[in-house]
């Protein structure tokens, strides 16, 4: 089964939208604005989580945190539902 054109554009958004988000926040962190929370961020990461990896990598942003070690696993979660969901 092939998925619809439309969830892979939502997909792409997602994922724009995780590596956007993570980009304002560390530009907040270096400026000292107020921040988003860390919730908000695992969130978005949970369902856009290509980006949010790209993002942690790219940037070096929430490397070091614990609670960011769910992001790659977050990317074999929506791997593993694709894969379902192609076949």
């Amino acid at each position: 089964m092939m998925l619809p054109w439309a969830l892979w554009a939502f997909l792409a958004v997602l994922n724009i939208f995780s590596i956007a988000l993570f980009g304002i926040d560390k530009i907040k962190a270096i400026r000292g604005g107020r921040r988003i929370p860390e919730v908000t961020l695992l969130l978005v990461s949970f369902f856009g989580p290509f980006g949010a990896y790209a993002a942690m990598l790219i940037l070096r942003h929430k490397t070091r945190k614990p609670k960011f070690l769910l992001v790659p696993i977050f990317v074999f979660i929506q791997v593993g539902l694709l894969a379902y969901l192609i076949r």
